[in-house]
């Protein structure tokens, strides 16, 4: 067999605490890694190509950047070779995620048997290119932002199973996190407002049916805003709003005694963030930089001798 599948029990204690302390469950990083490679590998089979080529002994290869960017989600490649690899595999150089990169910079070294870390590879590259990805585009909204005092906020749109380190990745970019599920807090659509009958009996609706639980409000105009802040919101979305009326809303929750923090949301592209920013906003989301991220270009490849 060319990779062991070691056990969770069986990672390094410092490298479980390491990504334990960065604000993810480790024990379910450790399941998604074995899923990725039971893709790869259903039922306990082994690598065909790599289990024919002859015995290749065993090599050093470092896996670096192809581009320029923010790393994250190296912890979670060096456990994929860990899992794939046991105690037959040695990692060195790993940098720090959130750490920028320019092309050619090593980001991890592994040295092991060549038909494992060839099997392993691939699995641990999907993953921190695509978070790389994520903090990549992340840095590039907030550098766009930067000197405004807004911060730039993810979403819930995650793909399936990867919502933590997806919004891992987004903090390693220097964003900020949103809710996580529809439970930690509550978000008051525009559908929600049509169902209950307006936007202000939903967001009544839900702070009886939740006392102390956070509730923001999605608002589609300068009216609903001033309906909801009346009604003693704290926390609004503003949607899809011009940069004018966005620099009102401002202008309104100010004279109201500032009692709201203000999201900017939809329609939002790379060129115009500054502007939006430089309304007073407290926050830009942006779907963006979970749903359609660039997977960032890392590359493993062989040291030669």
């Amino acid at each position: 067999m060319s990779i062991v599948r070691t056990p969770y029990d069986g990672l390094p204690r410092a490298l479980v605490a390491e990504i334990a302390a960065a604000g993810l469950d480790a024990e379910a990083v450790y399941a998604h890694v074995a899923l990725a490679f039971e893709e790869d590998l259903p039922g306990g089979a082994d690598d065909v190509t790599s289990a024919a080529m002859p015995e290749m002994g065993r090599a050093v290869a470092d896996v670096a950047a192809r581009e320029p960017g923010v790393v994250a989600g190296l912890a979670i490649a060096e456990l994929a070779f860990r899992y794939a690899l046991g105690d037959d595999v040695t990692i060195s150089g790993r940098i720090a995620d959130g750490s920028r990169v320019r092309p050619g910079d090593v980001v991890l070294t592994v040295e092991g048997p060549v038909k494992g870390v060839l099997t392993a590879e691939r699995t641990a590259l999907n993953f921190a290119s695509h978070l790389s990805g994520v903090a990549t585009a992340t840095a590039a909204w907030v550098a766009a932002i930067d000197g405004t005092g807004a911060r730039v906020l993810d979403t819930r749109k995650t793909l399936p199973g990867w919502r933590a380190l997806q919004k891992y990745a987004v903090r390693c970019g220097g964003g900020v996190n949103h809710r996580f599920s529809l439970v930690d807090r509550a978000m008051v659509k525009d559908n929600h407002a049509v169902a209950a009958g307006g936007a202000v009996a939903a967001y009544q609706a839900v702070v009886a049916a939740n006392p102390g639980l956070r509730v923001e409000v999605e608002v589609m105009d300068l009216d609903e805003l001033r309906a909801v802040l009346a009604a003693g919101c704290t926390e609004v979305l503003l949607d899809n709003m011009s940069a004018d009326d966005m620099s009102e809303a401002v202008r309104i929750n100010e004279a109201a005694g500032r009692p709201a923090t203000l999201e900017a949301s939809g329609g939002l592209t790379l060129d115009r963030a500054k502007e939006v920013a430089a309304t007073g906003v407290d926050f830009i989301s942006v779907g963006a930089l979970t749903h359609s991220v660039d997977v960032f270009d890392l590359g493993l490849d062989f040291r030669e001798g």
